[in-house]
């Protein structure tokens, strides 16, 4: 099938699906839609700045719902920022072989599955003084800035369970973070991919309805009503039928 067919019938209502499901814990759903568009044959180019746009658009939603809400805390989310903008800059303008683009997407969505899977135990905290919180922020902002810029994923699956584990915020501001970082970083990523690439992003209007409907619904939902737990579990499993068919995609 053409391309153009999965855009107008297909992919909307699946981006809508990962959009409420991903704003609902949140984070944007770019390592979702990614893996989804390279399983429909889309350039390897415009994906990471689709991705990356779908992650503003979901997150600018999530984020006025959490902030709304007052779980917002900028203590939290600065130190992760300031190294993750650059990163996210310096990723995007990485133009990389397919074969390795594909690779680099395949392994973040394993580490997210066994996140979800193995790494169940946020309950742990490091005890840590205020030096050492900021220096391993710093650090982990700019790899998962990084991965951003090159493959069009937010980084919020990482970074809301880390938060949790450094004493940083409760669980739903470790979601308002994640949800503002995925919109920082993505925005950078962007910038920095648009100077060497561009795509007329009204071809994909049908994708930005579906995911502005689902990631309000879904970070509305979040913020007021759904355990965090059970929307992971439901996110897991979309994790994993897009590694098997990403698999399937790299070896055939």
């Amino acid at each position: 099938m053409e391309v153009a067919y999965y855009i107008e019938y297909l992919l909307p209502l699946l981006f809508f699906i990962v959009a409420f499901v991903y704003s609902s814990v949140g984070m944007g759903g770019g390592s979702s839609y990614t893996a989804i568009m390279v399983i429909a044959s889309m350039s390897s180019l415009a994906i990471p700045i689709i991705s990356l746009s779908l992650n503003l658009f979901v997150t600018t939603i999530g984020s006025y719902n959490y902030l709304r809400n007052k779980h917002g805390k900028l203590r939290i989310i600065l130190p992760f920022l300031l190294s993750a903008i650059p990163f996210a800059y310096v990723g995007g303008a990485l133009q990389l072989p397919k074969e390795m683009f594909l690779w680099i997407l395949l392994a973040s969505l394993i580490l997210v599955a066994m996140r979800i899977y193995f790494w169940k135990d946020t309950g742990f905290r490091w005890q840590l003084n205020r030096q050492r919180k900021i220096v391993i922020s710093l650090f982990l902002g700019s790899i998962l800035g990084l991965i951003a810029g090159i493959v069009g994923i937010g980084g919020g699956v990482y970074l809301v369970p880390l938060i949790i584990m450094l004493n940083l915020g409760t669980q739903k501001e470790a979601a308002a973070a994640g949800t503002v970082f995925v919109w920082v970083v993505s925005l950078s990523g962007l910038v920095s991919r648009l100077q060497y690439n561009s795509i007329n992003l009204l071809e994909y209007t049908p994708l930005i309805i579906a995911v502005m409907i689902g990631g309000f619904l879904g970070s509305y939902m979040g913020s007021f009503k759904f355990s965090p737990k059970t929307m992971e579990k439901t996110l897991g499993i979309i994790i994993i039928m897009a590694i098997v068919l990403l698999i399937k995609k790299i070896i055939v």
